[in-house]
């Protein structure tokens, strides 16, 4: 007897010999229909993602007329990284201001990643430092 053998049954965890009657394999599993598939391939495709998956938009407005595209991009769920360094300080400051706005109102978040570069994140989004 292994030791293995010796341990499960000091445990009580005797083995297959211990059963009164031996089960029985003649009973075949019917399939129904033709789209049956394995629990493996299932189980893949309840994983799998049902949306595309996300992206991350690089805009640089050059005017402040530039903002409904900012609007449009972050309204469908795309993450946005809008560089405004190619905007006068006026504008600049008008976009952001909108672009907070815009973040605000559609419970996400902005944040200054470099300088006159902001990243404009939706609420599904999350957002960590190293």
């Amino acid at each position: 007897m292994g030791a293995v053998r010796k341990v499960a049954s000091y445990l009580g965890l005797g083995g297959a010999e211990d059963y009164d009657e031996a089960y029985d394999y003649d009973d075949e599993v019917e399939v129904e229909g033709e789209d049956w598939q394995p629990a493996s391939e299932r189980a893949a495709k309840r994983w799998r993602a049902m949306v595309e998956p996300s992206r991350i938009v690089m805009l640089t407005p050059r005017k402040y007329n530039d903002a409904p595209t900012i609007g449009k991009h972050f309204r469908e769920g795309q993450t946005v990284i809008m560089d405004v360094n190619c905007m006068s300080t006026a504008e600049a400051t008008r976009m952001v201001d909108f672009a907070a706005g815009l973040a605000y109102g559609c419970e996400g978040r902005i944040e200054r990643i470099a300088e006159k570069v902001f990243l404009l994140a939706p609420a599904e989004v999350e957002i960590t430092t190293a």
